[in-house]
């Protein structure tokens, strides 16, 4: 059975677009949606500790 490949998070235009001038490598892109995941589930985990259901911009 093949590998299913990971899921995006990010959105390499818009990335590019916030770094005009620069290239940037695929590990960038890996590592900062890599990045972006942990501080997504590290929101979540504050957030559920809390007792709430909505992210706030507080838990990141």
């Amino acid at each position: 059975m093949a590998k299913k490949e990971a899921r995006s998070c990010i959105v390499k235009s818009a990335v590019r677009d916030l770094i005009k001038g620069m290239r940037a490598s695929d590990d960038f892109f890996k590592e900062l949606d890599a990045l972006i995941a942990e501080h997504c589930k590290r929101a979540v985990e504050r957030a559920k500790g809390n007792g709430r259901k909505t992210l706030r911009g507080i838990d990141v």
